[in-house]
């Protein structure tokens, strides 16, 4: 599942993950931010709703990446004023950066399930000290893939070696086509 894997995705508009908005359970986190500086990381953002959301809110240290042009192109046409030095193609696990607050929404469901501890890793080196990351997991299996959905016991344990879970627990105001398969969670870094 390489950068043409995804661009042909967006080409055919094969993109079931996207919801068409920012997610209600993110857009609900972000409402209570209250310090617009911090930095935040969406990776893989795919058309990046949230990003687009925090922008329009005034936080100014938004940081998107994906490994398709196409999808960051199209994030550009939709906020010509959003920071282009702020639109990163790359591939994640070769991203580098320190940010306060990564937001999660779809891109860990879209990894093939054999990178999730390098996934866990990578998102811990890119946090800063007291860095968070917040979002949304699947915590249902899936038939193929992607997306790959999983449990909360899984998740519990595989984040536990890097994070301090702070929360995850049915997400209550999910969109009604995922009612009932969303797990919302926030995670803190642990200290080095």
């Amino acid at each position: 599942m390489d950068k043409e894997f995804w661009n042909t995705k967006y080409v055919k508009g094969d993109t079931g993950w996207d919801i068409g908005s920012v997610s209600k359970p993110l857009k609900a986190y972000i409402d209570q931010l209250e310090d617009k500086n911090i930095r935040i990381l969406i990776p893989g953002c795919g058309n990046a709703y949230e990003a687009e959301y925090l922008f329009e809110q005034g936080f100014q240290n938004v940081y998107i990446l994906d490994i398709s042009e196409l999808a960051l192109k199209n994030f550009a046409d939709k906020c010509p004023d959003f920071p282009k030095s702020n639109i990163c193609c790359k591939d994640f696990f070769e991203f580098e950066g320190e940010f306060d607050l990564i937001l999660e929404q779809t891109f860990f469901c879209a990894l093939l399930p054999e990178l999730r501890k390098n996934y866990v890793k990578k998102m811990a080196s890119l946090l800063g000290q007291n860095g968070k990351i917040t979002g949304l997991l699947f915590g249902v299996e899936f038939e193929g893939g992607p997306p790959f959905g999983g449990s909360k016991n899984e998740y519990l344990q595989l984040f536990s070696s890097h994070f301090e879970i702070q929360k995850m627990e049915d997400s209550h105001n999910s969109i009604p086509p995922r009612k009932g398969s969303e797990l919302f969670f926030i995670a803190k870094v642990k200290p080095n």
